[in-house]
């Protein structure tokens, strides 16, 4: 599923004109993106939460040149879905 059929799914069932659907859902994951740019966790009660994991200073090895390279701690953001969330998918199996 894409953006367009999310926006598409959510202009049918609730009769909001598409354009709007669309701004509404951009500026929800802009408004995301930009609570885990600044380190804070974004808690969706029943969905799940999306979350910044901070990734520990490791050593890695270049095989072409065969070199040792650092990689240095750097922050990723994950996604942590909800146990109801999980039970739904679960239980959905064919």
């Amino acid at each position: 599923m894409t953006k367009a059929d999310i926006v598409n799914e959510v202009s049918k069932k609730t009769g909001i004109e598409k354009v709007i659907v669309q701004k509404t859902l951009e500026t929800s994951m802009d408004a995301i993106k930009d609570a885990l740019k600044q380190g804070s966790n974004v808690y969706l009660r029943g969905f799940g939460s999306f979350i910044v994991k901070k990734r520990a200073e490791k050593t890695a090895r270049n095989i072409s040149k065969n070199t040792t390279i650092i990689i240095p701690q750097h922050n990723v953001p994950a996604f942590k879905p909800a146990k109801t969330f999980v039970s739904v998918v679960k239980n959905n199996v064919k």
